[in-house]
């Protein structure tokens, strides 16, 4: 929690309170599923949690945002982010249902009231979003693919409406058909060696309707 508080030390008793049990939810949830490896687990704050709220130090969700979630698998970064941002929505969404278990158990433990869970595949979720988040689920060509026709037609932030996507490593390639992406190293926001070659992508989608 010291890691969290040093880089969001402005969150309330009840988020505080939040980001503790998630701590003891998950550990207990992954003995019976294990959706976090064992390394990880005893690295969550820093691995998991500080990890998805990379995505807040690049754009806060104003209330009543929609954001989706796209290959959840646990729960991040859409549970994280839910506890920072209570009055967004957040709608998760993974195609593995033992994984949407363990989400549903954490969010229902949590008691979240801003969380909305989904065991399908993207393809089939019909509404439409400020943003789409999500952790490294696939190349950026076949993440847009996916999701291309998610994103709401009037932008409210900061930043224009699309895809926030945390990735690692090199990304020239990989987003070279798209020249609109932006990077942003999340050592720019983070010390810990973890943060080094990690980064947010914010890829601005046009409405499709």
């Amino acid at each position: 929690m010291e890691l969290l508080l040093n880089y969001f030390p402005h969150i309330s008793e009840k988020q505080i309170q939040q980001f503790v049990k998630l701590s003891e939810l998950y550990k207990d949830w992954n003995l019976k599923i294990n959706v976090v490896s064992r390394k990880d687990i005893e690295e969550l704050y820093l691995r998991h949690v500080l990890h998805s709220l990379g995505i807040a130090k690049i754009q806060s969700f104003k209330p009543e945002a929609k954001i989706l979630d796209v290959g959840t698998g646990g729960g991040f970064p859409g549970i994280p982010l839910a506890i920072l941002f209570p009055e967004t929505h957040f709608h998760l969404v993974d195609s593995i249902g033992k994984k949407i278990k363990v989400v549903e158990e954490v969010s229902k433990g949590l008691e979240l009231q801003n969380v909305k869970i989904t065991n399908a595949r993207v393809e089939t979720v019909l509404d439409q979003y400020d943003f789409i988040v999500s952790r490294a689920v696939a190349q950026m060509e076949t993440f847009v693919h996916w999701v291309k026709n998610r994103v709401a037609k009037k932008s409210n932030h900061e930043l224009k409406n699309g895809i926030l996507y945390l990735k690692g490593g090199e990304l020239t390639e990989e987003l070279s058909p798209f020249p609109k992406a932006r990077i942003y190293p999340l050592s720019d926001f983070f010390k810990e060696d973890f943060f080094e070659t990690k980064c947010v992508v914010h890829l601005p989608l046009k409405y499709r309707g």
